[in-house]
């Protein structure tokens, strides 16, 4: 059974860093393209960043590019969203996802349904 674990989410000041974790169990980590998501109250859930299993290609959302930045550990089958920056707009429940699916072109990988299995969530919150 595939199961993601998200961590890391909390409290923090505008301006501040949250670092939040994917860990993966069940499945061979380093077959999986791994993306990160968040879901505001009464919004669509948004692709924040993905990072290929293939080559460690990583893509953003144009609303995190240079505050964020997504990595792997294969060995540890975790990876890691490095948040710098923060904004009250990045509140949300952030969710990571495993897909093994394929695309040309890195923005489909920001889309939902390029993704199997989904982590159950963690809440960030951005005071201002």
């Amino acid at each position: 059974e595939v199961q993601l674990q998200a961590s890391g989410g909390g409290l923090v000041q505008a301006g501040g860093s949250l670092t939040l974790s994917c860990a993966a169990s069940g499945v061979t980590f380093d077959a999986y393209n791994i993306g990160w998501f968040r879901q505001a109250p009464g919004k669509e859930r948004e692709g924040v960043s993905y990072i290929s299993s293939t080559d460690g290609s990583t893509y953003y959302a144009d609303s995190v590019k240079g505050r964020f930045t997504i990595s792997r550990d294969n060995a540890k089958n975790t990876v890691y969203l490095q948040m710098t920056s923060l904004k009250p707009d990045d509140t949300a429940v952030y969710y990571c996802a495993a897909g093994v699916q394929g695309r040309s072109g890195s923005y489909f990988y920001l889309l939902p349904y390029m993704y199997e299995h989904w982590g159950q969530g963690t809440q960030v919150t951005v005071s201002s």
